[in-house]
C-alpha cells in the first residue's frame, strides 16, 4: 500500500515521526540557508573564468536563483513535512522516482565533503600554516578525516544545539568576505588594480559552457531547510521570509569575492582549488607583508595575525557548508526509508537528538572511503582530484532537481485545494527554464564541449588532456548510473515498509 496522499503513512513513519523536536526558527532557517547556498569553496572556481563568470553570475541570479527561490516558497510553505524535497517528488511521482531521486540528492553530500571541500581545507591549511608546502601523506589524511567526522558530528547534534554552527557559519561567511572586499579596495589603492577590460566581461558560448554547472551548483538549495520542515516551528511564516533575505545575501556574498579575485590576481594565477586563499593572502599583505617578483605572497607582522584568522574562519565556512547539507539530506534520506523508499533500518530518527543517526554514520563512512578512494585514483594530484569528485558532485546535484521542479505543476494538479500561502508566478515557463538550465548543466559537467567541441581547448578540465577524454566521461558517468541503480535497489528495499501502512493516522497539523 502507498502512501501518495496526505492524508496515510506507513507505521514506521507513524513511530518515527514522534521522535522529530521542534527547535527551527526565522533566523535559523536564514543563517542555514547563507550557509547552504554561499559556498566559499567554489569562488575561485567561477573567478577562473575571467570577467565572463561576473557577467553569468548575474545572469543566473536572474533567471535561475530568483525563479528557484519563488518556486521553493511555494513547495515549503504548501507542503512543510519532513523530508522537503523527497517529499515532494514522492508525493507527486510515487516512490520509485522519489528513492532514486532522493539518493542522487543524499549522496552528493558525503562525495562533495569527501572531495572538494576537503581538499580545500587541506589548501587553507597548508598556504597559511605551513609556508605553502605540501603536508605529507599522512597529515594529509589525518586532516581529511577530522574535517569529515567534525562535519558529521555536528550533524548528529539535536537542533537546539547543532543550529548554532550554521549560525557560526554564515557570521563567518560576514566577517571573511566582508574582511576580504575591504582590503581589496586597499590593496587597489595602494597597489593599483589589475582590472579586466570592457571586453572580458562580455559572455560567450565557451564562457556559459564553461561556468553554468558551477554557477548553477552555487545557486541551489533553498529547499534543504523543509528537509526538517517539522522541526520548524512555523514553517509558513518563515520560510519566505528566510528564503527573501537569503537571496540577497548570497548573491552579494559570491559577487563581492568573485570581483575581487578579479581585480587582484590574474586570470593566469587564479587555480580552482586555492585561488581564493591565495587572493586572501596577497590582499592581507597591506597590513603585513610583501608578494614577491614571482607572485608569491608572504604576511608578517598584523597581516599574519589577520590572515591566520580569516583561515580558521575560512575553514569553518567549509565544514559549515558541508554540516548544513549534511544535515538536510540525511534527514531527507531518513524520511525516504520510513516512507517505504529505501531500507527501513536507515529510516531511524534517534529519540534523545531528534536526528537521523545512522544515516549521518552511513555518511560519514562514505565520506571517508571518498577521501581515501579519490586520494589514490589521482595519486595525490589536488587539481585532478579536485575537479572530478567536484564534477560528479554537481552533475549529480543538478540532476536531481530534474524531478524535484516540475513536482511543483503536478500538485498544482494533484492538490489543487491544498492552502498555499505562497504561490510562485509564472509558474510554468519559469520552471521550463530552471530545468532546461539544469538539464545542459548537467550534460556539460558529464561531456564538457558536447555540441561544439567536446574536451576542445576551451572546454577542458584543469590537469585533464584531450587523450583521458574518455576515462573523465567515465569518470563522471559511471558514478551517476552506479547511484541510479542503487536508488532503485533502495525501493526494491522499502517494499515491507510501504505495505504496511498506519490505519486512520492523520498528517501532523503544522502551525499556520
Amino acid at each position: 500500500m502507498t502512501t501518495d496522499t496526505l492524508g496515510t503513512m506507513t507505521a514506521a513513519a507513524a513511530v518515527e515521526r514522534q521522535k522529530l523536536q521542534r527547535h527551527f526558527g526565522r533566523f535559523d532557517i536564514l543563517f542555514f540557508l547563507i550557509c547552504t547556498i554561499v559556498g566559499v569553496d567554489t569562488i575561485a572556481t567561477v573567478a577562473q573564468g575571467g570577467g565572463q563568470a561576473f557577467t553569468w553570475m548575474m545572469v543566473f541570479a536572474v533567471v535561475f536563483f530568483v525563479p528557484q527561490a519563488l518556486l521553493f516558497a511555494e513547495l515549503g510553505t504548501a507542503f512543510p513535512q519532513e523530508g522537503g524535497p523527497y517529499f515532494w517528488t514522492r508525493l507527486a511521482f510515487g516512490h520509485l522516482a522519489g528513492a532514486v531521486n532522493n539518493f542522487l540528492y543524499w549522496i552528493t553530500n558525503p562525495v562533495w565533503i569527501g572531495g572538494s571541500l576537503t581538499i580545500t581545507c587541506i589548501t587553507a591549511v597548508e598556504v597559511f600554516f605551513n609556508h605553502g608546502a605540501n603536508v605529507s601523506t599522512a597529515v594529509w589524511f589525518v586532516i581529511a578525516l577530522v574535517f569529515v567526522w567534525v562535519s558529521i558530528v555536528a550533524a548528529i547534534t539535536s537542533f537546539s544545539v547543532g543550529k548554532w554552527l550554521p549560525t557560526a557559519g554564515a557570521f563567518a561567511r560576514f566577517v571573511v568576505l566582508g574582511l576580504f572586499t575591504i582590503s581589496v579596495i586597499i590593496y587597489a589603492l595602494k597597489h593599483g588594480a589589475h582590472g579586466l577590460g570592457a571586453s572580458d566581461y562580455k559572455p560567450s558560448e565557451a564562457g556559459f559552457v564553461l561556468l553554468v554547472g558551477v554557477l548553477l551548483f552555487n545557486f541551489v538549495g533553498f529547499e534543504l531547510p523543509n528537509s526538517a520542515g517539522e522541526e520548524m516551528t512555523n514553517p509558513q511564516r518563515d520560510v519566505p521570509f528566510a528564503i527573501a533575505r537569503s537571496t540577497v545575501f548570497s548573491v552579494v556574498l559570491y559577487a563581492l569575492p568573485v570581483i575581487g579575485i578579479l581585480i587582484v590576481l590574474p586570470t593566469s594565477a587564479i587555480t580552482n582549488f586555492s585561488g581564493f586563499v591565495s587572493a586572501i593572502q596577497t590582499v592581507f599583505t597591506v597590513y603585513g607583508g610583501h608578494v614577491s617578483a614571482g607572485g608569491a605572497a608572504t604576511l608578517s607582522g598584523a597581516g599574519l595575525i589577520l590572515g591566520d584568522g580569516c583561515a580558521i574562519l575560512f575553514i569553518l565556512c567549509l565544514i559549515t557548508s558541508g554540516a548544513t547539507w549534511i544535515m538536510g539530506s540525511d534527514r531527507a534520506l531518513a524520511v525516504s526509508c520510513y516512507d517505504g523508499a529505501g531500507p527501513r533500518t536507515l529510516g531511524v530518527i534517534n529519540a534523545r537528538y531528534g536526528t537521523p543517526v545512522r544515516v549521518n554514520v552511513f555518511s560519514g563512512i562514505v565520506a571517508s572511503i571518498v577521501v581515501v578512494l579519490a586520494h589514490q585514483i589521482s595519486s595525490g594530484d589536488a587539481a585532478k582530484y579536485f575537479n572530478a569528485v567536484l564534477g560528479v558532485t554537481i552533475s549529480t546535484t543538478l540532476i536531481s532537481y530534474l524531478l524535484i521542479y516540475p513536482a511543483l505543476w503536478k500538485l498544482r494538479r494533484s492538490h489543487p485545494d491544498t492552502p498555499r500561502p505562497f504561490k510562485m508566478p509564472a509558474y510554468r515557463p519559469l520552471t521550463v527554464i530552471l530545468m532546461v538550465l539544469v538539464a545542459i548543466a548537467s550534460i556539460q559537467l558529464i561531456a564538457p564541449g558536447l555540441g561544439s567541441s567536446w574536451f576542445g581547448a576551451d572546454f577542458i578540465p584543469e590537469s585533464w588532456t584531450y587523450a583521458e577524454r574518455f576515462t573523465y566521461l567515465w569518470t563522471e558517468l559511471t558514478p551517476v548510473l552506479v547511484f541510479i541503480a542503487i536508488g532503485v535497489l533502495f525501493w526494491w528495499l522499502g517494499r515491507r515498509t510501504r505495505a504496511q501502512a498506519a490505519e486512520a493516522v492523520p498528517e501532523p497539523v503544522i502551525p499556520a
